[in-house]
């Protein structure tokens, strides 16, 4: 018999929904169900480029409304997160919908959330792919922490603490720098800045039109950008 170290981890692979397991969950939440889709705001425009306000009025029904139309637009964009200065709006929060290295699937919102990584010392670095849905067709390696913790609120104020490892941990690093005001452009050289943006320029149109498509699909149009 192997020593009870060498046995490989179980895996929880029920989908964490605000950050707890749960046994269902609908490929499409109900949020998006009631969302309306909102344009997405493009490298360059001001809102991306400044730190975003923090909510101070929790449970109300535009911020319930804000939500609904950020799931609804990353489900029309194919993106895993959604930061709400992406849809020109100076708040601190993001929704998500992402799976970890694993395969278990992450679903929800933060509002408020402050980043925690591990430290400097015992940080392991992932140099892997990385998109954007406010940089429509470019992809640029981007090294991030493989593990990281956002910690905040839901709509309604209740805390959160949501842990992620892998891509999930990428995509809270991600939507959390959207927040502070920076895109992972920022985290690249001069070159690499200026590839991902000539990839942009050649691919943009494209996937606006995808996502014409889809929100059609949806029942929806898809604003103009």
């Amino acid at each position: 018999m192997s020593d009870r170290q060498d046995r490989p981890r179980a895996i929880d692979r029920r989908v964490r929904l605000q950050g707890e397991p749960v046994d269902s969950c609908p490929r499409l939440l109900p949020e998006a169900e009631r969302g309306s889709v909102r344009r997405i705001t493009v490298v360059g425009e001001e809102v991306l480029s400044r730190p975003c306000r923090e909510v101070t009025e929790f449970g109300t029904s535009e911020l319930s409304a804000l939500i609904d139309d950020m799931f609804l637009t990353m489900y029309v964009a194919d993106g895993a997160g959604l930061a709400a200065n992406q849809v020109g709006v100076d708040l601190r929060l993001f929704v998500y919908d992402c799976p970890d290295d694993d395969g278990v699937r992450h679903v929800g919102h933060l509002v408020n959330p402050v980043l925690e990584l591990p430290d400097p010392g015992r940080r392991r670095l992932i140099d892997d792919a990385e998109g954007c849905l406010s940089v429509p067709g470019a992809t640029m390696a981007v090294p991030r922490p493989d593990r990281a913790v956002a910690r905040g609120c839901d709509k309604d104020g209740k805390p959160l603490v949501i842990e992620g490892t892998g891509y999930f941990a990428r995509c809270l690093q991600h939507e959390i720098d959207h927040l502070d005001g920076h895109l992972y452009l920022d985290r690249l050289s001069a070159r690499d800045r200026k590839d991902a943006l000539r990839q942009m320029a050649a691919r943009r149109e494209d996937v606006f039109a995808r996502r014409e498509k889809k929100a059609a699909a949806f029942g929806a149009r898809y604003p103009a950008s």
